[in-house]
């Protein structure tokens, strides 16, 4: 999942976007447009070829066709996971290309000190210029090329992090897929932009298609995109997209699954195992923004989310009353914590999901786990190694594997994702 932070390239997954000279070129290159091109894609199966991959760092499949590509991420699943249980075939995308709908942007110069964007060399601070991506949203690509472009004449210098000088360090784009609305995030060093008004309606008339400007301030000496201030320039400052048939609200720091056509097919496999009649009581552990409890919400009686960071919690709650669902609670804690407080209390839960980071679960919460007894457990894991380590604990609590499938949230990445049902071993 993408709760990883902005520099885990295995989930971050983008190539970035060039300067003027050689764009075209790039740009046929990336789309795969050009003869050589087209050679390229019959060699590796119908695979299109990023000229910047192994650069980036953020695409380790482009030498594979797409089908070589699952079949190797199935192995690694078996590898890891096999000996627990038996697990369908991994499920890929149809049209596995532009799919990222976040996509993020650094600016710098280049050695002749003309403006371009990207992302960092793979282990470096250099930025590799191209751009589009063949992951990434089409029109937040054509954005960032557009902001790119207006900053000379705005007088609007990148920022420079070994001077600490400029003003301008990224720029985050936040797509809607369903209603197609777009937010652009300013980062800037400063909260003051440089006529900021005419810049605005600069941007407009390039992109009407945008919904909200947010200017984030980020003056701070580190690795993190985003600041803690941030003003609303243009819009309601945030969007809102429809998962599942529910709408959730999408700020610059929400957590919201990048792949949406992925994520349809992974959370409701998880519902699916989840088996619901209508009379469960649900445990959502992890739930961030509340997704999954949220679409598992019609088929339960009563959902309970739990979630440490108070950002994702406020947005649960906003989400489940844009949606209408009354029979979900979430609460600000650590999901270890309140689970060993329910089995302290005999507090009895049907259904637990758990959608721990790349790290995995810890023995506190899965020791708490076992002590609250649930009949199922519907594991979201995004590490076939931490999702065997704790399968392995869970196995020797009492529990038995009944089912996985392996979701390609990620083509083209080393990124995969699992869905696993256990359930209490009969005696």
């Amino acid at each position: 999942m993408e709760k990883a932070s902005q520099k885990n390239r295995e989930y971050k997954s983008q190539t970035v976007k060039s300067g003027k000279t050689q764009s075209a070129n790039r740009r046929a290159e990336c789309t795969g447009r050009q003869d050589g091109g087209k050679r390229e894609q019959q060699r590796t199966g119908g695979a299109q070829k990023c000229p910047v991959a192994k650069k980036c760092g953020g695409c380790r499949g482009f030498g594979f066709s797409y089908q070589q590509q699952l079949q190797k991420k199935a192995k690694i699943l078996e590898e890891h996971c096999g000996k627990f249980g038996r697990f369908a075939p991994i499920i890929g995308m149809q049209n596995p290309y532009y799919y990222r709908n976040k996509v993020h942007a650094v600016f710098g110069e280049d050695r002749r000190h003309n403006i371009i964007s990207g992302i960092y060399e793979e282990g470096t601070h250099r930025i590799v210029p191209v751009d589009s991506c063949l992951l990434e949203n089409q029109k937040a690509d054509e954005i960032i090329v557009s902001i790119r472009g207006l900053l000379k004449s705005f007088k609007i210098r990148p920022y420079d992090e070994d001077r600490g000088y400029g003003l301008l360090r990224h720029v985050l784009i936040r797509t809607g897929y369903v209603t197609g609305e777009i937010m652009v995030v300013l980062v800037l060093t400063s909260p003051i932009l440089p006529s900021k008004n005419n810049f605005v309606k600069a941007l407009l008339k390039l992109h009407p298609e945008i919904t909200t400007i947010v200017l984030n301030v980020n003056d701070k000496d580190t690795s993190m995109v985003l600041g803690e201030k941030e003003t609303v320039l243009y819009g309601k400052g945030y969007i809102e997209d429809i998962l599942a048939g529910k709408r959730f609200r999408i700020s610059s720091r929400s957590f919201y699954q990048v792949n949406p056509v992925q994520t349809e097919k992974l959370y409701g496999k998880a519902v699916a195992y989840a088996a619901l009649t209508g009379r469960e009581t649900v445990l959502d552990a992890y739930c961030g923004t509340g997704t999954i409890g949220l679409i598992a919400s019609d088929k339960a009686k009563e959902v309970i989310g739990v979630e440490s960071n108070p950002a994702a919690v406020r947005d649960a709650i906003i989400n489940a009353k844009q949606n209408g669902i009354t029979n979900i609670t979430f609460y600000q804690n650590d999901a270890g914590k309140l689970i060993g407080q329910m089995a302290e209390q005999n507090a009895s839960v049907d259904v637990v999901f758990m959608d721990p980071p790349r790290a995995g679960s810890t023995n506190i919460f899965l020791d708490a786990l076992v002590k609250l007894k649930p009949k199922r457990i519907v594991y979201v894991s995004c590490n076939p190694e931490t999702l065997a380590r704790d399968l392995r604990y869970l196995l020797q609590k009492g529990y038995r594997m009944e089912k996985g499938t392996g979701v390609d949230m990620f083509p083209w990445t080393a990124s995969i994702e699992a869905v696993v049902l256990l359930s209490p071993r009969k005696r």
